[in-house]
């Protein structure tokens, strides 16, 4: 399911790797306050069937990002609420088609799911299929859509505000050379609103300085959301030319990121969950309650709250942000941070959401922005 990588590659990534657990290797539960890694990812059900199912989007369970953060909140609340469950992988791994990924669900509610969680924009058509089949299923489309049946509950994230947060802290703390690369070859929304949202707060705090900032900008290389030797050769030759961080915002992309930094001593943002554990490169991640969510849209349903349609979660519900008890940030001060964070919430700081036509049409007066298409 994954590419063999070139030797040397591997070799860098699998140290990138390894740097990042000995960091913090001891203590597991300070980049998220609580110990996911304590709740088994395989359980047995006495019964036989499993009432909370996780399918998983492209990449591996434990990708370190989106899927880990989704599987997270599930299997917590599954273990804190008593409650047995599973995850299901479709068939053909970062080529899985809608009919792969409707046999996973299909799987899931004949094997006794009560609730399904879906995380990523590509369920959409499989989503739809299942629901209508299985309409005593609930089914939960993490970043995803309200696709018109009551049995689904679409919620997405302010991913703007949270890549904002993070291009603002880069250029307050120093960096003027930055980079972005994303999954989902420019196709994903949450990656792209993260991507706008960075540009926008790198242009506001380098307006408050009276500074110029370069941003490298791709989605090369990020379609299946993996590491790869060209994607790592490509931000190998970003920070080789001046660029400082990185926001790698893909799933497993971040292990390129993570490898290409190690080998330049470069500096990344991570993204989704706190990613400071992987590598001593993350100077902070662009996060989104991805636990949260799952734990809220299990608690309606078991709590006999559910309701279909959209659920959108931004800094009013303190469901995005940047994870301050584990960042290496010095210059952009927690006080700084809490200011911003609390103008994000009151509305006071807009950061707009239109990334298919707000990146290539908005002017950045103190932004020099390189799309590498």
């Amino acid at each position: 399911m994954k590419k063999i990588l070139a030797l040397v590659l591997a070799v860098l990534m699998v140290a990138a790797m390894f740097a990042g657990c000995a960091k913090k290797g001891e203590d597991k539960t300070a980049a998220t306050g609580y110990d996911y890694e304590a709740i088994p990812n395989e359980m047995t059900s006495e019964d036989g069937k499993y009432q909370i199912a996780l399918v998983t989007d492209v990449g591996d369970l434990l990708d370190k990002s989106f899927n880990q953060g989704t599987w997270e909140g599930l299997k917590r609340y599954a273990s804190e609420n008593g409650k047995s469950y599973k995850y299901y992988q479709p068939a053909n791994g970062a080529n899985a088609t809608t009919a792969d990924r409707y046999e996973a669900m299909k799987a899931a509610a004949t094997n006794g799911a009560e609730i399904i969680i879906a995380p990523g924009f590509l369920q959409a058509d499989a989503l739809a299929q299942a629901a209508a089949e299985f309409p005593e299923v609930k089914f939960v489309f993490i970043d995803g859509w309200d696709l018109g049946l009551p049995n689904i509950m679409a919620i997405d994230f302010q991913e703007e505000q949270s890549g904002y947060l993070a291009g603002y802290a880069a250029v307050k703390e120093g960096y003027t050379k930055l980079g972005y690369t994303g999954g989902g070859a420019g196709t994903n929304p949450a990656c792209c609103r993260f991507g706008y949202g960075y540009v926008q707060g790198a242009q506001a705090a380098a307006a408050e300085l009276g500074i110029t900032v370069d941003i490298k900008y791709s989605y090369n290389y990020g379609a299946s959301f993996s590491a790869s030797p060209e994607l790592q050769t490509m931000l190998d030759g970003w920070y080789a030319t001046g660029t400082e961080v990185i926001f790698a915002c893909g799933g497993s992309m971040c292990q390129s990121a993570f490898a290409a930094a190690g080998a330049n001593d470069g500096k990344v943002i991570g993204v989704d969950v706190d990613q400071s554990s992987q590598s001593d490169s993350v100077i902070t991640s662009a996060t989104k309650g991805l636990r949260e969510a799952v734990m809220i849209a299990c608690g309606d349903f078991y709590n006999g709250k559910w309701a279909g349609g959209q659920k959108t979660l931004g800094a009013k519900d303190d469901a995005v942000g940047l994870p301050t008890e584990t960042w290496s940030l010095e210059k952009f001060t927690l006080d700084d941070y809490n200011a911003l964070f609390a103008s994000l919430k009151d509305g006071t700081v807009v950061v707009d959401r239109a990334y298919d036509t707000g990146l290539k049409n908005e002017a950045f007066a103190n932004v020099n922005l390189e799309i590498i298409e």
